[in-house]
């Protein structure tokens, strides 16, 4: 039986649309996959066109009518032709298209979803209260523990995998924000993800906050108040956790293979070593949603959206991750 995989088109002002056509296209020979593709069909077909992709894209009907390329709109209104980057229209079209794809979800009509990327100021500015894709469908599912993980290798295909204990917030109330449930969240996760992956191990290394770790509470005391016990803690459950280690070493570690995968305290202490490795292969993934979510790590590119050069690496990365998690998911 054939996989559904879910993608929201994102901001078609930026490169969502045509990395997602571009992504299936290099993928369509590999395997039978259904793909959903929820946004706009006029601009699908005519992009579809363009770049001369000749993807045989139908109108989605029913979820038992044949077709491997379908095109889903919860909206009725037309967008128009010619949006300039990051208008209102384009942001809410992205948000109900973001909805729709988590509903379908939660229905069990498809087996992953998978977001292109969207503009969280062109989102904020359209009205809506909204700090990124992942709080919003961590709401939408009622799921209030659900960790950030991106992934992705280098061309030596060593992998890097760093969970995030905080997200979307200022650097400065990291400290504040940074408690012990989080870290031991994020441990717990990042294990889940190993298991769910395959490995056979599943060894998390531990990031301190503080350069060197503080050097025993000279700057900053997180490592002994907070990270140390919310490691024992994930110790004492049964995890394979090491650390507090080191940020300026863990990720070399890390790629090195005596780590299976990293948490990282904030966004770019974590964000920053795995785009560096995987700028081009690097995957999103929502750890603790109740489906499978997936997307790849750049933004809108709206520098380059329409003129067809954008790279669809991560995209391709992104849905080959939601396939694996899915067909294990179905096996197991």
């Amino acid at each position: 039986m054939s996989l559904n995989i879910g993608i929201s088109l994102g901001d078609v002002t930026g490169v969502g649309p045509e990395v997602t056509l571009k992504a299936i296209a290099a993928l369509q020979s590999e395997d039978d996959t259904r793909y959903l593709l929820i946004g706009d069909a006029m601009r699908l077909r005519e992009l579809n066109a363009r770049i001369n992709l000749k993807l045989h894209l139908e109108d989605f009907t029913k979820h038992t009518a044949p077709g491997r390329f379908l095109i889903a709109n919860p909206i009725t209104m037309q967008l128009p032709a010619n949006l300039k980057p990051g208008e209102a229209v384009a942001a809410n079209a992205a948000v109900s298209w973001l909805q729709d794809a988590g509903e379908r979800c939660l229905r069990g009509e498809i087996d992953a979803m998978v977001t292109a990327p969207v503009n969280k100021e062109a989102i904020i500015r359209a009205g809506h209260k909204f700090i990124g894709q992942t709080e919003f469908l961590t709401e939408l599912a009622h799921a209030d523990r659900t960790v950030m993980m991106l992934l992705g290798h280098d061309e030596r295909g060593r992998w890097l995998r760093v969970a995030l204990a905080t997200v979307h917030i200022a650097i400065r109330d990291v400290p504040a924000k940074l408690t012990q449930e989080r870290v031991v969240l994020a441990i717990a996760r990042a294990v889940g993800a190993c298991r769910d992956l395959g490995l056979l191990r599943a060894r998390v290394a531990v990031c301190g906050l503080n350069p060197h770790c503080g050097e025993g509470g000279e700057f900053g005391d997180e490592e002994p108040h907070v990270i140390e016990p919310a490691i024992a803690t994930a110790k004492l459950n049964g995890f394979d956790a090491v650390g507090p280690l080191s940020g300026d070493t863990v990720f070399h570690q890390a790629m090195m293979g005596e780590f299976d995968a990293v948490v990282a305290m904030y966004h770019d202490q974590g964000l920053a070593p795995l785009k560096t490795v995987a700028f081009d292969t690097g995957v999103n993934w929502t750890l603790g949603l109740p489906f499978i979510r997936t997307s790849p790590d750049h933004g809108t590119a709206y520098n380059i959206a329409g003129k067809g050069i954008a790279d669809p690496s991560s995209m391709i990365s992104a849905i080959k991750l939601a396939k694996q998690l899915a067909a294990r998911k179905r096996g197991a």
